[in-house]
């Protein structure tokens, strides 16, 4: 067996569009360690090359906050804005300039010292490091009022995110149009999440019917789980689950509420 693992990294003096990055790469075979180095362009290059980010190193406090960068870069680009510094970030995020330099810090270089960051720039690195440069295809389960009022929202297609099967165990439901769409049977999920490419799972369904369909989703495969019930699900290691619960929400703003 063969263990990798990285013991040291060199860094161009190259200005950072064209910086590389030379990794040590280390193996260990019949006790002998191997040394082999690796270029690697960094992710601020434009041109095609390999990135690198250790994401288990990634805190999912950090991931959750770049959606939020994304959103606020947006804004300024709309207005014309071409360059922003991290105190403007701060500013309207409501973080430190300090957290904001930080947290991108754990994917590569951006921005140079009292220039600022290029506003599209940044905003198109951080799209491609969330995946949001490329079209993902979601199914949901449960049609019912909140399930329709989903497949209604047109804020996920813009954003990359198509749903593009949906699905309920309601037989009276099956085979009516919801979003131009047939409702499906939960029984051609799995055959359906292969044949379209389904990569991520909404759910709609009431709390008590939850758990039972997020295995099916896991058992057809999917890693990613949007869930509105309010539930904790149990789910393998390997899955993600992003709870959405207004009422989750609402009970931490009381928290502030009660001290005026």
């Amino acid at each position: 067996m063969i263990h990798h693992f990285i013991v040291g990294v060199a860094r161009s003096t190259e200005d950072e569009d064209s910086a590389w990055h030379s990794y040590l790469l280390c193996d260990t075979k019949h006790g002998v360690l191997q040394t082999h180095v690796l270029v690697v362009t960094s992710m601020a290059r434009t041109e095609p090359g390999i990135e690198i980010i250790d994401t288990a190193n990634v805190p999912e406090v950090v991931v959750q906050r770049l959606p939020l960068y994304v959103r606020v870069l947006g804004q300024f680009a709309a207005n014309g804005t071409e360059v922003i510094s991290s105190e403007q970030l701060g500013m309207h995020l409501q973080m430190t300039p300090a957290q904001i330099r930080k947290d991108l810090s754990y994917f590569g270089r951006f921005g140079k010292q009292g220039r600022g960051y290029d506003v599209q720039n940044l905003a198109d690195r951080l799209r491609s490091i969330l995946g949001l440069d490329k079209q993902w295809n979601a199914a949901l389960l449960g049609v019912g009022r909140l399930g329709r009022a989903v497949v209604a929202y047109p804020g996920f297609e813009p954003e990359g995110f198509r749903i593009v099967a949906a699905f309920d165990a309601d037989e009276r439901l099956v085979g009516h149009e919801v979003g131009n769409m047939r409702v499906q049977a939960m029984s051609e999920l799995e055959a359906t999440v292969k044949e379209r490419n389904i990569t991520i799972g909404i759910v709609t369904v009431p709390a008590p019917y939850a758990q039972e369909v997020i295995n099916l989703l896991v058992r057809a495969g999917i890693k990613s789980i949007l869930n509105y019930a309010p539930i904790a699900p149990v789910v393998p290691p390997d899955v993600r689950v992003q709870g959405v619960d207004p009422v989750i929400a609402l009970q931490s703003m009381t928290f502030y509420l009660k001290q005026h």
